[in-house]
């Protein structure tokens, strides 16, 4: 199971830098446009960036749940599930980090 736990750990750690690269240029952009669909990126990013930093809080901080996530109490399909939710968004965030950077 834990193998399930290290992907979907590191797939939220890197969700969380790429959304705190996009938000920073985002609202770069909204600061020096302020075009209504760079507010709805930045809203759109600072949101994701909160349920990805809340996922990493559970998995890594939280002494109740992270215990939990780390034992063999979680079925291995919802392991694999949560992961490949991670991995799907992960997927996406850094293809708008490189059309965002382009």
């Amino acid at each position: 199971m834990s193998f399930w736990f290290d992907v979907a750990r590191f797939s939220a750690g890197l969700n969380v830098v790429l959304l705190l690269a996009l938000v920073w240029v985002w609202g770069r952009n909204y600061l020096q446009f302020r075009s209504k669909h760079t507010l709805g990126l930045v809203m759109f990013g600072g949101f994701l960036l909160g349920e990805n930093a809340l996922a990493l809080y559970i998995y890594l901080v939280d002494p109740m749940l992270s215990a939990w996530f780390a034992s063999e109490a979680v079925p291995p399909v919802a392991w694999r599930a949560m992961m490949g939710l991670h991995v799907l968004q992960t997927v996406g965030l850094l293809f708008l980090v490189w059309v965002t950077w382009d």
